[in-house]
């Protein structure tokens, strides 16, 4: 994966949202209006080769319906005035190993108005997945399985409100509810830009 492109005065590069638009199956916002909207987007989170894109259409996250750890089934949905952080990961994913601890702690944190989700995409041994977590630091984190297909694969034509278009992937839900972007990889949500980010997103009604 190429390095992320570097950040112009308004946050985020016009090449990085344009790129994550047809990953994702959604509509790019429009270069010409970048001036005027200036002043709401979010400040710059970046981490290895990756940085946090912006998705518009803002859609809104629909209930997702999962498995715990204990195999029951559970229907997940953002709470109203609220930010959501939702991960996806597998088993397989090397970075995912460092990120997992990560998110583990900012749900420790009890950050005011954040909730934190992990949805693990493997489908198969619910004891692997729970060996796997079991040798992370990962108290406090609540874990699920995408045993329906919540999210799908980027070349997927399926309309899937989340797209794996890189492991891990952690998708931000403002506080109305709708999808706001995405960071692929191992990030830093303890960091000050991490949390700058987060604060960003609190405040927007």
């Amino acid at each position: 994966m190429p390095d992320a492109p570097r950040a112009n005065r308004t946050g985020l590069t016009r090449r990085a949202m344009l790129l994550a638009a047809p990953a994702l199956g959604l509509a790019g916002l429009h270069p010409g209006r970048a001036a005027s909207e200036e002043s709401v987007w979010p400040p710059v989170f970046a981490t290895g080769r990756s940085q946090f894109t912006v998705v518009r259409p803002r859609l809104p996250m629909p209930p997702l319906r999962l498995r715990d750890l204990r195999g029951k089934d559970v229907v997940l949905t953002a709470k109203p005035g609220r930010v959501t952080l939702v991960n996806f990961w597998a088993t397989w994913c090397a970075a995912c190993r460092l990120d997992l601890p990560v998110m583990a702690s900012l749900a420790r944190s009890r950050s005011d108005g954040l909730d934190v989700y992990a949805i693990c995409t493997d489908t198969g041994d619910l004891g692997k997945i729970t060996r796997y977590l079991g040798g992370l630091d990962t108290q406090n984190l609540r874990s699920y399985v995408d045993a329906y297909g919540a999210a799908v694969a980027a070349n997927d034509p399926t309309d899937a409100a989340f797209r794996l278009i890189g492991m891990p992937i952690t998708y931000l839900i403002g506080t109305s509810n709708r999808i706001e972007g995405y960071i692929t990889g191992a990030a830093d949500w303890l960091s000050p830009p991490g949390a700058a980010l987060l604060q960003f997103y609190r405040e927007q009604a």
